[in-house]
């Protein structure tokens, strides 16, 4: 079974982009518009007008996220034992320099950026809507190519997580799972995603 895992606030402790958002972009469009998430907007949506307010120079958002994201425990043993695709609603501009630095080499389906001085643009990996929630979501990438075990944390992660044959949650991920009476595994670094992971390979 493939091991998949979401990238911002799963692999990462805080999610990149709300860092980058609070620290170079408009907290308050931020606050705003995660309120509209699934109704008047979508994810993605969304996701294009909050990197529209960050107008910095990319390389000092980027050296200013290398000296401040921290990876959750246990992420490049994972890895090495399970060669997980990463898939983010996130940007490969913000995650394979994160990955270079703590020197992990991993396959990562994510969108692109374009970062301008008014106001980076957001370009956004084709799919076909999701018959499920409507959406160019995750479950798109995904269904289809076999059983695989999830790892997230939020709303990106929703959709996806139903059509997992197991779920490893955290945070909003878990409580919405709660809400959905739908079953998960809880995790609060990555080495429990590990261990689990081998427990059930030895009693298989």
């Amino acid at each position: 079974m493939r091991l998949v895992l979401d990238w911002d606030g799963t692999v990462t402790e805080r999610d990149t982009l709300h860092m980058a958002i609070e620290k170079f972009g408009d907290l308050e469009v931020f606050h705003a518009l995660e309120r509209q998430i699934g109704r008047e907007l979508t994810l993605n949506e969304v996701i294009e007008v909050e990197m529209g307010t960050i107008s910095a120079p990319f390389d000092d958002v980027l050296e200013w996220l290398l000296e401040t994201v921290t990876i959750r425990p246990g992420f490049a043993q994972l890895v090495a034992e399970h060669a997980p695709l990463i898939i983010s609603a996130g940007f490969r501009e913000l995650i394979l320099p994160v990955l270079e630095r703590e020197g992990v080499s991993a396959e990562v389906i994510a969108n692109s950026l374009e970062p301008v001085a008014s106001g980076w643009r957001s370009t956004f990996l084709e799919r076909d809507a999701c018959p499920v929630c409507g959406e160019q979501c995750k479950r798109v990438a995904l269904v289809g190519g076999g059983p695989f075990a999830y790892v997230g944390d939020g709303v990106s992660d929703r959709c996806v997580s139903l059509a997992a044959d197991r779920v490893f949650a955290r945070d909003g991920l878990a409580r919405w799972l709660d809400e959905s009476g739908a079953a998960y595994e809880e995790y609060s670094d990555l080495h429990d995603v590990r261990l689990a992971l081998a427990a059930s390979r030895s009693t298989a």
